[in-house]
């Protein structure tokens, strides 16, 4: 198989075993009760313990609902585990992610370099909680709100990157009007824009900004992301109206590869593009 198109993407869509009700959710839900059980603690009291309601302690060990990571984390320590059930929560995580981003997500976990092209919105990497809550709120068809926590959540594990060492090499090229939408209101872009700032001063980290008035602009095709696998030779990534592509195909790569070079030539340097934020975080 050279490249993964989207009817491929689409069966993913469909394989249940990591949706609620089966694999690994089903697996930890299993495991819970039986640890639950085993310390002599009914579900309103484990649940009391936890912060938690006995319906969602029901909805877990049921496997009808995945579990967050403070969830699983207070439930190892309420119930002495000593890391049986945090071992899992990565793999819990990815259940989480919706279908047609489950393979980009397993690979960027073990990216030695990211690059990412953003033309829609804040790559996922560097949202805050509040914009990444506002974009899934405005989905259509409407998405429920255990749905829209799920992906909050999931979406914020993958910020773990930037504390990974070995470092990976992250770059970033931004729209402009990217940085000026205000999904969510002000305050809530205003959030997102510091944290840009924050992250682009990190060492492995470079953001740049393609500014509106750049008559040049080799993205006019739309957003990608370029994964380097510390093992491996590089993937891109396309996504779509909730279809994904995974492009691996060592030409095409290529190509997608020199385009972003050329981008990054055509964007801000990373020093400017870092005054261009604080300039529109200044006019908010």
């Amino acid at each position: 198989m050279v490249t993964m198109r989207d009817e491929e993407a689409g069966q993913r869509e469909q394989r249940p075993e990591d949706d609620p009700g089966s694999g690994i959710v089903t697996a930890f839900g299993r495991q819970l009760k039986l640890l639950r059980v085993r310390a002599g603690l009914e579900r309103a009291e484990f649940g009391r313990r936890l912060g938690y309601s006995a319906e969602t302690v029901a909805s877990v060990e049921q496997g009808r609902r995945i579990p967050q990571a403070r969830f699983i984390e207070r439930a190892d320590e309420v119930l002495g585990a000593g890391g049986v059930l945090t071992a899992l929560r990565e793999e819990v995580g990815k259940a989480q992610y919706p279908a047609f981003f489950r393979d980009a997500a397993r690979l960027e976990t073990d990216a030695h370099e990211l690059f990412l092209y953003a033309v829609q919105a804040v790559p996922g990497l560097l949202q805050t909680e509040e914009y990444t809550r506002a974009l899934l709120a405005m989905r259509r068809p409407l998405l429920d709100e255990d749905t829209i926590e799920q992906r909050v959540a999931a979406r914020l594990l993958r910020q773990e990157i930037f504390t990974r060492w070995p470092a990976p090499l992250i770059s970033f090229v931004i729209e402009e009007a990217v940085l000026r939408k205000p999904f969510g209101g002000r305050q809530v872009l205003r959030g997102v824009l510091e944290n840009i700032l924050l992250v682009g001063h990190k060492r492995n980290v470079e953001i740049q900004v393609m500014p509106n008035d750049h008559e040049d602009n080799a993205g006019v095709d739309g957003p990608f992301t370029l994964i380097t696998p510390r093992k491996g030779d590089q993937i891109a990534y396309l996504e779509v109206q909730g279809r994904s592509i995974l492009v691996t195909d060592r030409n095409e790569v290529r190509a997608i590869s020199a385009r972003y070079g050329i981008i990054r030539s055509q964007a801000l340097t990373p020093r400017e593009s870092l005054g261009f934020v604080e300039k529109v975080l200044g006019e908010l």
